[in-house]
């Protein structure tokens, strides 16, 4: 019964490809097999700590060096490009949660060994302020978290974590305004002692915005917050 209701879904809303958008000529698949090829996660050398590319003799981006983060590691699958840029826009803003089936496949593939390797006990969805979710009709971030959950046998809790303050667009803010925009945002609801938390996000640009939720969740008793998001931004200081 799925594969057949998957079947007519199909040839109602057939799936796009996620980076061209252009209709899939196998339905079965995620991605068509030339943005596939094109199509590359971020290899290192990258930021020990959030995982920003950087140079062959950098351990560091700009952002992170010599400044203590709320958060203990972090990485993003693929560079935050013009191309991912207008995917996840679509994602986000025109609802194609089918985008958000391949981000979570990347995440599994790609984060495997972070995952393995930070041992979370629970996976929390950064999340929307309520007015933002009634917009767009759902959190993009629960969406690949609740998969990436399952694929792992991670529990996942997307209420723990609420964002209370309907924030301002960053992109035109200077970094001292993104952290005064984000400050007081976010809110525990409930405990998270002793417990190791993986954030899933679906971009990562200075980090403020997992700054401050890892913040709120070691408030909240955490003892250590990581993050995965599908894309990261690019060191520019260093060239990227």
């Amino acid at each position: 019964m799925k594969k057949l209701l998957n079947h007519i879904l199909n040839i109602l809303y057939p799936r796009c490809c996620p980076i061209c958008q252009k209709i899939l000529k196998d339905q079965s698949l995620l991605i068509c097999p030339e943005c596939g090829e094109k199509l590359k996660p971020i290899s290192q050398p990258r930021c020990m700590c959030c995982g920003k590319p950087v140079k062959e003799e950098a351990e560091y981006c700009r952002d992170c060096t010599g400044r203590k983060r709320e958060f203990f590691q972090g990485k993003g699958i693929y560079l935050y490009d013009s191309r991912m840029k207008v995917s996840v826009l679509r994602y986000k803003y025109e609802g194609r949660r089918q985008y958000g089936d391949f981000y979570a496949r990347a995440m599994c593939m790609y984060g495997a060994g972070e995952i393995r390797r930070w041992k979370p006990d629970l996976i929390v969805p950064v999340p929307l302020h309520p007015r933002k979710k009634r917009m767009r009709g759902f959190n993009q971030a629960e969406y690949i978290a609740d998969q990436v959950g399952s694929f792992f046998g991670i529990p996942v809790d997307s209420s723990l974590l609420r964002k209370v303050k309907d924030t301002r667009s960053q992109k035109k803010m200077n970094a001292a305004q993104r952290r005064k925009n984000l400050r007081d945002a976010f809110a525990a609801k409930g405990r998270a002692d002793g417990k190791t938390i993986l954030l899933i996000d679906d971009v990562y640009t200075t980090g403020n915005t997992i700054e401050a939720a890892a913040e709120c969740l070691k408030k909240a008793g955490a003892a250590r917050v990581c993050f995965l998001t599908v894309c990261t931004g690019s060191d520019q200081t260093r060239g990227f």
